[in-house]
């Protein structure tokens, strides 16, 4: 099994920044790509960007130049920048990690959210 536990949400001004963080714990040699989702208010929840075992990364097109999404293997973390933070961005963000195939583990391990606002 893998855990995951998102925190660094909160309220900021649009235009300002924030960092998130996902903490991965429990199985976490079978780590496979990670991501960030998000989930605004009435609206289904969307992928914001992904992180793969390596260095391979991508982007939403609504984020691309202002979000960076990094992972530290060593630490089992994956962080996601966000910079010029806009009000549509408001919504709970959401960790998500597949597990390597030879784990046997599954796909599809999410986090309980972090909530970011950023009014209009």
């Amino acid at each position: 099994q893998v855990y995951l536990k998102e925190s660094g949400g909160g309220l900021v001004r649009a235009g300002g920044s924030l960092r998130l963080s996902c903490t991965a714990s429990g199985d976490t040699i079978c780590l496979g790509t990670m991501k960030w989702y998000r989930q605004a208010p009435g609206k289904e929840r969307e992928l914001v960007a992904l992180h793969g075992v390596g260095t391979a990364t991508d982007y939403a097109d609504s984020v691309k130049g202002r979000f960076s999404i990094s992972r530290d293997n060593d630490k089992k973390m994956l962080y996601l920048q966000m910079n010029r933070l806009k009000p549509e961005d408001t919504a709970v963000y959401y960790c998500n990690a597949d597990t390597l195939g030879w784990c046997g583990l599954g796909t599809d391990y999410w986090g309980q959210g972090t909530r970011v606002t950023v009014p209009s």
